[in-house]
């Protein structure tokens, strides 16, 4: 099986020709390229096609790949909220992803966000730097003892709630389905989660029904102070309403890995270019809050889980034997 990886970086390349040693019958192809209705015609002679968060998996361009001969999408990541799959059964391509790559490195970022914006790194490391020893503006807050609410307690959830209680953190959590494996954990309403909790960490998939899930109601039940993080999908936030909430003074400050619009950015170096919209200058101009570029899942450890799994995705499907638990349907 060929497949081509489009948003191929170099850390990419090097962790996927690394496994690739692994699973004979398998040949890879790099593009720098991502996914999207031009370059789907550079996918000639590739049985699979390998994308990412960014990658555009929409109706017009899986029938392209169908055209092309393309059998199977594969997604090295967890989320699929990218890919139109009624458009890939319609076209018979069968879609894979990584359901649990590293869910550690993704709940290490999100505290390393809450810890950060909370005492206030990012202005503090400026400060020392133009020799400004002054404390004013880096006053934060204890996390010991104070409450820490989840939202989705998969595994990524899972991970962050035991790093909450390790901080000491009283761990209240909102989940349509509990993991009854957290006996640590207080599960309520979503309301009550929001009402309670200092800290809010948002770990859960896009869906319909979760689109903007934080918004301007849903910040009103907030307490006053509050720090919020979020490193699952930026569309989970109502971006307009949590400036405004910003602006009002509600947040004690605010990480997030990522936000709304964010696909062109992804992994990209746009120093030199003027953004199609101002949602990430208006986030980053506040002093209390923290933009990171959609790298929670970025360690060495998580890279080597993603090619290794996809790798087994499409040699499951090449020898009639999928992953079911990785195919999504």
């Amino acid at each position: 099986m060929k497949i081509l990886i489009y948003d191929a970086k170099s850390y990419d390349i090097e962790s996927f020709n690394k496994e690739v040693k692994n699973h004979k019958g398998i040949e890879l192809d790099y593009i720098e390229s991502d996914l999207d209705i031009r370059t789907a015609s550079l996918v000639d002679g590739h049985e699979a096609v390998c994308g990412f968060v960014s990658s555009d998996f929409s109706a017009e361009v899986i029938a392209k790949l169908a055209k092309k001969g393309v059998k199977v999408i594969l997604l090295r990541c967890a989320g699929f909220n990218n890919v139109d799959m009624e458009a890939a059964k319609a076209n018979n391509i069968s879609v894979f992803r990584v359901p649990g790559y590293s869910p550690e490195a993704v709940a290490e970022h999100a505290m390393a966000l809450a810890l950060a914006v909370n005492r206030r790194i990012h202005k503090a490391y400026i400060k020392v730097r133009e020799n400004d020893f002054s404390l004013g503006g880096l006053k934060g807050r204890n996390l010991h003892g104070k409450v820490a609410g989840i939202i989705g307690t998969g595994k990524i959830g899972a991970a962050m709630a035991r790093i909450c209680a390790g901080f000491g953190m009283r761990v209240i959590a909102y989940d349509k389905f509990p993991n009854k494996d957290l006996k640590f954990i207080e599960y309520m309403s979503l309301h009550d989660v929001l009402a309670q909790a200092d800290l809010i960490s948002i770990h859960c998939p896009l869906t319909d029904e979760n689109y903007h899930m934080i918004n301007k109601k849903t910040i009103s039940t907030m307490k006053d102070g509050v720090i919020l993080v979020n490193t699952s999908r930026g569309e989970l936030v109502d971006t307009d309403d949590l400036i405004q909430g910003i602006r009002a003074h509600k947040f004690h400050g605010v990480g997030l890995d990522v936000y709304e619009e964010e696909r062109n950015n992804v992994f990209e170096n746009r120093s030199h270019e003027i953004l199609e919209t101002s949602i990430t200058s208006r986030l980053v101009s506040f002093p209390n809050v923290i933009v990171t570029s959609h790298q929670a899942f970025f360690t060495e450890e998580a890279l080597s889980a993603i090619s290794e799994t996809t790798l087994k995705n499409a040699t499951g499907f090449m020898n009639g034997k999928p992953l079911e638990f990785n195919q999504v349907k």
